[in-house]
């Protein structure tokens, strides 16, 4: 099965990998030895599939939308009957380990990815395609997103498709006001550049999963949407306060482009930056 690469596709982080494939009638063998992998049909129309992975062998149609799960170490056979369109996920076998380890109330040790045919899941379904729309992107300055996204995915994968059924821990309390001091200046001190979800976890030495819900538990936003809620906030400030062009701005903000500061900036305040300028 070989990946027809999206043009200019973004650069993404080495725990995930997202390809978009398009392949005519055919067959083919796949196996990864270090990464799980997730396939999404894309197809319009119900395409028919057979595949055999783990002994197992099924043979349907796929519909749009549904999943086939292949473990790492699973050798894959898939043979297709028409014009293929789909996405294929994978993610490293460290990386889920590691949010196992801190999603399994118990020993993630025995955690293992279970290999299915035809998965109906909205919620991987969702975050799949929100991964395709941002490696889509050619030019992203959102690497904090995509983290997000990546977690989220890790998290649905664990919970809804192993051998072992997680507690999600509940958090109290959420970061200490010294905590979030930290964060806000760094944020602060970085709005320009692509700000890693890793980069946040780090400062104050805790997993990233942990971060996240503490800091949404914190303040009710995710760390994205207050990155982004602060990258708007500055431009009111050069809009306001400098001759410097929107683009200039935008770029010093650390939005990508003139366009993605306005979609920004309209979503948040109702208006454009140009209008905003001249209010």
């Amino acid at each position: 099965m070989n990946p027809t690469h999206l043009p200019k596709q973004r650069q993404q982080p080495e725990d995930i990998h997202v390809e978009h494939l398009r392949n005519p009638p055919g067959e083919g063998n796949y196996f990864c030895q270090d990464k799980h992998t997730i396939f999404i049909s894309l197809s319009q129309r119900p395409l028919e599939y057979l595949q055999i992975q783990d002994g197992v062998s099924y043979n349907g149609l796929y519909r749009p939308g549904e999943l086939l799960i292949t473990p790492a170490n699973v050798p894959l056979f898939v043979q297709w009957k028409g014009q293929e369109n789909c996405l294929q996920i994978q993610i490293k076998t460290e990386f889920l380990q590691n949010i196992a380890q801190e999603t399994i109330n118990g020993d993630s040790n025995f955690f293992q990815l279970i290999p299915q045919f035809q998965v109906h899941d909205s919620h991987i379904q969702g975050i799949t395609m929100m991964l395709l729309e941002e490696c889509q992107k050619e030019v992203s300055n959102n690497q904090l997103y995509f983290d997000s996204l990546a977690n989220i995915l890790a998290v649905n994968l664990i919970r809804n498709h192993s051998t072992t059924k997680p507690i999600l821990p509940t958090y109290q309390g959420g970061l200490s006001p010294y905590q979030l001091s930290q964060v806000f200046d760094y944020i602060d001190a970085h709005l320009d550049e692509n700000i890693k979800l890793e980069n946040l976890a780090q400062l104050l030495d805790i997993s990233q999963f942990h971060f996240s819900r503490l800091f949404k538990q914190s303040i009710g936003l995710s760390p994205h949407q207050y990155l982004i809620e602060q990258r708007i906030e500055r431009a009111k400030q050069l809009l306001k306060q400098t001759n410097q062009s929107i683009l200039d701005i935008a770029l010093n903000c650390g939005f990508s482009s003139h366009s993605h500061l306005s979609k920004q900036f309209r979503q948040l305040t109702g208006m454009t930056p140009k209008a905003y300028r001249m209010n």
